[in-house]
C-alpha cells in the first residue's frame, strides 16, 4: 500500500486559482500576445487543454471592442442554457447588460420544427429583436453561428462581437471559418475544438479584464 497516492493539503478555491495559472504560465507552448493572454489563458485553465494557445483567433482590436460594448450596456445571447449559467451575470450587469438564452422558448420550438430547422438557427434569428450591438455567445451549435453569418449578411443584426466557439464534427469548422470572414468583430476557436464551459470562460475572461482596459 505504499505506492497509494497521498491525500492533498487542503487548498483555498483562490488558491486553487492562482496554482492553476502558474502552472499554465509555465506550460504554455509560447509567448502569447498579452492582450488575447487573460482570454486564452482561462480557457485553458477551463479546458486543461492547451491547443487553445494555437487555435483561438481575434480580429484586430476585438478585445478592444468587446470591452467598449460591454462598457455601453451590450447584452450577451448564447446558444445554451449551459453558457448562459457559466456567464458572470452579475458583472456584465454592473454596466447594464444581461445574458439572453431563447432555445427554451416555446415559440422558438414551434417555429423551428415548422421548417425543420433547428432551435439554434430560430433563436438568432429571434436575438435581432434584442437590438444592435450585442455579444453573441456560440459555444454548441454550428447552424447558430451559421444563422447569425447570414443575418449578418442581411444587414439585420450588427453585433458587437461574435465568439464562435461551438463544438463537435458537423459543419462546425465551417461554420467558425465563415464568421471570420464576416465584417465584425470575432473571437473564434478554430477547429473541432469548443463548447458550451469555452464560450463562458471567454466571456468572464472579458469581464474579469474590464478594469485592464
Amino acid at each position: 500500500m505504499n505506492d497509494m497516492p497521498r491525500i492533498p493539503q487542503p487548498i483555498t478555491p483562490a488558491q486553487i486559482e492562482q496554482k492553476s495559472f502558474e502552472i499554465i504560465e509555465r506550460e504554455l507552448p509560447h509567448a502569447l500576445d498579452p492582450v488575447h493572454a487573460p482570454i486564452i489563458k482561462r480557457v485553458i485553465h477551463t479546458t486543461a487543454d492547451f491547443s487553445y494557445a494555437d487555435t483561438m483567433c481575434f480580429s484586430k482590436n476585438a478585445v478592444e471592442h468587446a470591452r467598449e460594448a460591454i462598457r455601453a450596456g451590450a447584452h450577451m445571447i448564447t446558444d445554451t442554457q449551459m453558457a448562459k449559467a457559466g456567464i458572470n451575470k452579475k458583472r456584465l450587469a454592473a454596466y447594464g447588460g444581461e445574458v439572453y438564452c431563447f432555445m427554451s422558448d416555446a415559440d422558438v420550438a414551434e417555429e423551428a420544427a415548422r421548417r425543420g430547422i433547428t432551435r439554434a438557427a430560430v433563436s438568432m434569428e429571434k436575438s435581432a429583436a434584442i437590438g444592435d450591438r450585442s455579444i453573441y455567445v456560440i459555444g454548441n451549435a454550428p447552424t447558430a453561428l451559421i444563422r447569425l453569418y447570414e443575418l449578418i449578411e442581411e444587414d439585420r443584426v450588427h453585433p458587437a462581437l461574435v465568439i464562435g466557439v461551438p463544438v463537435g464534427f458537423v459543419h462546425v469548422t465551417e461554420a467558425k471559418e465563415l464568421i471570420m470572414q464576416a465584417d465584425v468583430p470575432y473571437i473564434v476557436a478554430r477547429g473541432r475544438k469548443g463548447g458550451s464551459n469555452v464560450a463562458a470562460a471567454v466571456c468572464n475572461a472579458l469581464l474579469y479584464g474590464m478594469d485592464q482596459m
